[in-house]
């Protein structure tokens, strides 16, 4: 599936070749996020994103960064997660070393003019509160922060307004010197390329770029001895709301079992939730579930949006899912499940987007990359005997926690309510 080469900088290259797509996708994964932030630069990972793409050496407008793959129908973009920051282009495979050049210009000799500095924290600020005033975006990140209280993980990505107004411009120069180094970077390319090109191309993209030690990231505190609840009243119509339940690590084999848990439960327009709670009992219009796994911690999560004056009757109608999960998952439900991850998986693998992101995530976070088939060798061996193992592990009350924004008062919903 994949070809992986280590240059003398540490700087990781991994390919992954289909010479019948007409696009290639390049992508570099920094080890930058959250995780790798103080609590006074919390956001810093975030501004820094925002920043490279404001100007380069040969590109010195966010309009001629954006141009020039605009001009061959391509796509360019960043993200920053909990532990990872991505700079990517997807393009036609003809335009694969331009796209290569781009992200070289970004990562290497960005522009960082103290000006933007200023005019971008304003930027980011705005984002901060376009997503504050979203309940779905709010209750997720309020989510986060009850299952990881006053550490990296539950913080959001972004910020607050108080630490972005906070950071300078020297902060924002010195954390890339610590984080943005060959040894903590990979780069992925995906389609329409040959292993052997794309490492020269990466070869003299990338020379001169020196290693160093960087700091290690905060570790997760996983404690939780009892159920969390956090309301935040707003008047709005709908009550949003996000159960979570602490989960495993990226590396932990049970992960897998814990997947399908998720998928049963609250991935589809077939699973549990979205049958139970809303086709039958009407409690929602849009309820869903999905697992995550970090490098030390892991979480899945339920979402609903609920009337106000049903949230009891939802919050009862998704623990008794959950209370399901542990011991009554039958074989059918199981292999609906496993079918449905593996044809999801096989699916995403057509877009190379995808691909390097495969690639390049388990390569980051974990070191090591299962190929499709692994992941689907794994899939297939886990029986009920599994399930039932990993969801009476799991799915119980001491790990749970639940966010609510909405017009609801804090008497109204109690932790002892979320008992499994």
């Amino acid at each position: 599936m994949y070809r992986k080469t280590t240059l003398d900088n540490g700087l990781r290259v991994l390919t992954s070749t289909n010479p019948h797509s007409p696009s290639v996708s390049v992508a570099v994964f920094m080890a930058a996020g959250p995780k790798y932030e103080r609590a006074e630069l919390a956001g810093i990972s975030h501004f820094v994103e925002h920043l490279l793409f404001k100007g380069t050496r040969r590109w010195p407008s966010s309009k001629d960064v954006s141009e020039v793959i605009d001009r061959v129908g391509g796509l360019l973009n960043g993200g920053t997660d909990k532990e990872a920051t991505v700079y990517w282009s997807k393009v036609a495979h003809t335009h694969f070393q331009l796209a290569l050049d781009v992200l070289t210009e970004l990562l290497r000799y960005p522009k960082m003019d103290p000006a933007d500095t200023e005019q971008e924290r304003s930027v980011i600020i705005e984002e901060i509160n376009m997503c504050f005033d979203s309940p779905q975006h709010r209750v997720d990140t309020l989510a986060d922060q009850l299952a990881w209280p006053d550490q990296p993980l539950g913080w959001d990505i972004a910020g607050t307004k108080e630490t972005v107004s906070a950071i300078t411009h020297q902060d924002i120069t010195g954390y890339m010197g610590q984080r943005y180094l060959p040894n903590n970077a990979v780069v992925a390319a995906a389609g329409n390329v040959i292993h052997d090109n794309v490492l020269e191309s990466a070869k003299r993209a990338f020379d001169g770029w020196k290693p160093a030690e960087s700091p290690s990231g905060f570790p997760a505190d996983n404690r939780q001895t009892s159920p969390r609840l956090l309301i935040e009243h707003r008047g709005t119509e709908q009550v949003n709301l996000c159960m979570g339940i602490r989960g495993m690590p990226a590396t932990d084999p049970d992960r897998f079992a814990f997947d399908l848990i998720s998928a049963i439960l609250g991935e589809g327009m077939s699973s549990r939730l979205f049958i139970e709670v809303r086709e039958k009992k009407g409690l929602a219009y849009d309820i869903h579930s999905s697992a995550t796994h970090y490098t030390d911690s892991g979480l899945l999560n339920v979402y609903a949006g609920v009337d106000p004056g049903r949230v009891n009757d939802a919050i009862a109608a998704i623990l008794e899912q959950l209370a399901w999960a542990k011991d009554s998952v039958p074989e059918s439900e199981l292999e609906k499940a496993r079918e449905m991850s593996k044809g999801r998986l096989l699916l995403r693998m057509e877009d190379t987007r995808h691909v390097v992101s495969w690639l390049g995530s388990q390569e980051l976070i974990t070191g090591k990359i299962l190929s499709p088939e692994d992941v689907i060798a794994q899939v297939d061996r886990i029986t009920l005997d599994d399930i039932k193992r990993v969801g009476r592990k799991y799915l119980s009350g001491d790990k749970v926690s639940l966010a609510i924004v909405g017009p609801v008062k804090e008497s109204a919903v109690t932790p002892d309510m979320l008992k499994l």
